[in-house]
């Protein structure tokens, strides 16, 4: 059977890629770099040319096999591919943490850094600097028995760390509300009375059905002039995953934060540091916990008087002491009262096509280059997408040449987890005579 995974494509094979093609393909993958990393190491490799750039080469192997795969867990997720997954997570982990523990490795990189730091460009020294980083960070010097316990704890932790966010997809999913007193709609936008209406009618439900997802509590919350239907929608948002959820503690991440918060305090502790926060910290620009901790006061200290003169002024207009779930709803109204102000008034001038095309405006006339939709769908040159709703753009330099390209996945459904955010697809490749452009999603 062949495996799309482990063929080259210049993007994912969406339409192809199956739960079972997965765990097999990570295995191969991992199975291969290790013969390859060892065969390197046992022959004397160590120049940027013979050792750095065949293991990273490996590493970009390993992501675009990876990347379609977390990617689909997140917009299309499903048992079989969750399963596949999270089958997956501790076999990544344990390679990570094997290839940030060799000490021949760790001595290689250091010996090229200092006999060819010079003549690389700073790109590649940067590579070298936060490798040796990493090495130390992932415990290269602990004796072999903390190594071997740093390794399992990075394997709890990255199983952990996915169960948690799969309870709160999940919690999320399973919450509903069904509307059958049009009262209840009172001040809600026309799009999403229209978008629950065709929701119950696919249910075979008469009214209205909603979801819990972000387009849904966010026009509630701040249209929904119907105080029940918010305090219903606020307390099913806040208490999602929790043992307030409802769902007798299904998916309550309690305990699983708890034991998050234990796993990273011992990872912390084997590698010298004496809290998870200074050893999040060694990869991030702030150079303290304590200049963290002064920043966020200061922040609160200069921001609170204003909050607090604001909500007071809330209340005066609302008449009345406010709940949480009233504070977007009288900001809103308040907006309205004192500017003639709304979203959803503003909302017919900033449709999705005329946002999009400013917004590549802007970054044309930044950067010179031009946005460029490709189609999609099965057609020859067409790309392959893993839904109806996603697009794909490639950006072009002024000759028309590629320099890379994102998909583009915006709006809210079932299986597909929240938020705003963006995922490498291909990273950017250019060496050992092969180049790959960089590739992102976006949702």
């Amino acid at each position: 059977m062949t495996n799309p995974l482990l063929e080259s494509h210049e993007l994912p094979a969406f339409a192809d890629i199956r739960p079972e093609h997965v765990e097999p393909a990570i295995r191969e993958l991992l199975d291969a770099n290790r013969r390859e990393l060892n065969a390197l190491l046992d022959s004397g490799a160590d120049t940027w040319d013979t050792l750095v750039a065949p293991l990273e080469e490996m590493q970009h192997r390993l992501a675009r096999t990876w990347s379609p795969v977390g990617h689909l867990n997140g917009v299309l997720n499903s048992e079989p591919l969750r399963a596949a997954y999270n089958a997956c997570l501790p076999l990544l982990t344990a390679w990570h943490t094997e290839l940030a523990q060799n000490e021949r490795l760790y001595r290689a990189y250091e010996q090229i850094l200092a006999r060819e730091g010079a003549r690389l460009d700073a790109g590649q020294r940067k590579l070298l600097e936060n490798a040796l980083r990493d090495f130390r960070l992932a415990g290269v010097a602990l004796p072999q028995e903390r190594k071997e316990r740093f390794k399992t704890l990075m394997e709890q932790l990255a199983t952990l760390q996915s169960k948690f966010d799969e309870n709160v997809l999940d919690a999320t999913n399973a919450w509903s509300r069904h509307v059958t007193d049009v009262k209840e709609l009172e001040g809600l936008p026309k799009p999403i009375v229209e978008r629950a209406r065709h929701a119950a009618q696919s249910r075979g439900l008469e009214g209205w059905f909603f979801t819990l997802d972000a387009p849904n509590y966010q026009a509630v919350m701040m249209h929904g002039a119907h105080e029940p239907l918010r305090r219903a929608f606020y307390e099913g948002w806040v208490t999602r995953a929790s043992d307030q959820d409802g769902h007798g503690g299904r998916w309550d991440n309690s305990a699983l934060m708890t034991q998050i918060l234990d796993v990273r305090h011992e990872l912390a502790g084997l590698v010298g540091f004496a809290n998870y926060a200074q050893y999040s910290l060694a990869t991030k620009m702030a150079s303290s916990v304590e200049e963290v901790r002064t920043f966020l006061e200061q922040l609160a200290d200069r921001s609170r008087p204003v909050a607090e003169r604001e909500y007071a002024e809330l209340e005066r207009f609302a008449g009345r002491a406010l709940n949480a779930w009233d504070v977007s709803y009288y900001g809103e109204r308040l907006k309205w009262e004192r500017f003639q102000l709304s979203e959803e008034a503003l909302r017919p001038y900033f449709p999705l096509p005329r946002v999009l095309d400013g917004l590549f405006q802007v970054a044309e006339r930044l950067y010179g280059v031009r946005i460029a939709e490709r189609p999609v769908g099965e057609a020859p040159g067409a790309v392959e997408v893993y839904h109806p709703d996603v697009r794909f753009f490639d950006i072009l330099d002024a000759d028309g040449s590629r320099r890379g390209g994102f998909f583009v996945d915006l709006y809210a459904r079932e299986k597909k987890r929240g938020g705003a955010w963006m995922d490498e697809c291909v990273g950017r490749k250019g060496f050992g005579g092969d180049t790959a452009l960089p590739i992102a999603y976006l949702g």
